[in-house]
């Protein structure tokens, strides 16, 4: 009898010959397969365990609606909405561990759908000719989603393309039997921030949460970081939140691909959740490195962190512009939320006498984020630096208050 049972999603019309491959592939190991088809125009060669009919239908829809659409792009939308909707019923019945599927482009869009929403610590792999791609924006991307490109198998199967799929039928099957489900007999602290170099508060606050009796899980705020944290945020997954390092934000608001979406420091908000939020390297936008600076930023000052990442100073209008995206983004904010702005600086690098010094850029951004911050939010100003013990300290002592109440 198997232990662990793989979805094995994709259009079993054109991708007859590859997703048996897999499904075969899971089963000489001792898994269990389960089948989805999404396919709309043709019919697999046998058939699945979860017909393109059913797809249809759970997306509010039917096959002839889809064809009739006339349209692909439309068709595809249908079938994506009735496989996310079909995953989490039939993860929710406890039919399966954990899932894998093909696609090009077009599978793919479906994927990031079905996958986003599953929750957290269910393996899902995705095999895709556009693995890894920039056509893949940060907000679709589940927390723990993985990636391998489907090399070499456009048109049928060869020895270059079984390697990717019989990897990714072994690393879900794998990750099945391996994973540890998160653990909810704790409450759990989201919380941001960069490398000790840059940000240190979590070095204090870690283990006086911890000593709370929280788990505290803290997000490196580098795009894809940011991305896991909201997507998380947006589940409800969070007793409270500690969005110290928002710099994400700013490197979105002014175009650089180190993004973790549009919707940053939003979900939590949306959600309720109580957030404490502060402004860790807001004036920072990191690009990638090895892209070279945009001409529009050559006399602005610089730092290279590593060979990947470059940083480059905003001036006092870019600050501003930083400013007022957080005033939007927290003017969604349902729940408790207070907004920290330390005045002695946001990131070690702008202390007096460090490199990326900046007065006039924080005595810009500070005063564009008074006239910016939004009325359901509380703003505390705090004589300190960001990475000084007494803004942890306050930090604590707000949440601390917010547990008297009873809100976290």
């Amino acid at each position: 009898m198997a232990d662990k049972t793989i979805l094995v999603v994709g259009t079993y019309d054109t991708k007859d010959d590859e997703l048996l491959y897999m499904a075969d592939r899971i089963r000489a190991q001792g898994g269990g397969v389960l089948t989805m088809d999404v396919s709309v125009l043709g019919d697999p060669s046998q058939p699945t365990d979860i017909s393109k009919h059913d797809v249809a239908e759970a997306g509010g829809s039917s096959i002839a609606a889809a064809i009739a659409a006339g349209d692909e792009n439309t068709a595809m939308q249908i079938m994506a909405r009735g496989a996310a909707a079909q995953a989490a019923k039939l993860w929710a019945e406890g039919r399966f561990d954990g899932v894998v599927v093909l696609g090009g482009s077009m599978g793919t869009d479906l994927a990031l759908d079905l996958c986003s929403a599953l929750p957290l610590g269910v393996p899902k792999y995705i095999v895709s000719t556009v693995a890894f791609s920039t056509l893949i924006p940060a907000e679709r991307l589940p927390a723990d989603i993985q990636m391998i490109l489907w090399a070499g198998g456009l048109y049928g199967l060869n020895s270059v393309c079984k390697s990717s799929l019989s990897q990714a039928a072994g690393a879900v099957l794998g990750a099945a039997r391996a994973v540890e489900a998160p653990d909810r007999s704790k409450p759990l602290i989201g919380m941001t921030s960069l490398g000790k170099s840059a940000l240190r508060y979590m070095v204090y606050l870690k283990p006086e949460l911890e000593a709370r009796g929280y788990e505290v899980a803290v997000f490196h705020a580098t795009g894809m970081g940011g991305r896991a944290f909201e997507s998380l945020a947006a589940q409800g997954a969070f007793a409270a939140v500690f969005d110290f390092c928002t710099q994400e934000l700013g490197n979105h608001t002014h175009g650089s691909d180190v993004t973790a979406g549009s919707d940053r420091l939003t979900n939590a908000g949306r959600a309720g959740i109580p957030q404490l939020v502060s402004t860790g390297c807001y004036d920072l936008v990191d690009l990638a490195g090895w892209r070279g600076i945009p001409e529009k930023w050559t006399d602005l000052p610089s730092h290279a962190h590593n060979r990947l990442i470059t940083s480059v100073v905003l001036d006092a209008e870019g600050v501003r512009a930083v400013a007022r995206a957080h005033g939007r983004a927290l003017a969604e904010a349902r729940g408790e939320t207070v907004l920290l702005l330390p005045l002695g600086g946001c990131g070690e690098w702008d202390r007096p006498g460090a490199d990326l010094h900046n007065p006039e850029g924080l005595a810009a951004f500070c005063e564009e984020m008074r006239v910016s911050c939004p009325a359901n939010v509380r703003l505390e100003e705090i004589d300190a630096h960001i990475n000084d013990e007494a803004f942890a300290t306050r930090a604590l002592e707000i949440f601390d208050g917010w547990r008297v109440r009873g809100l976290a």
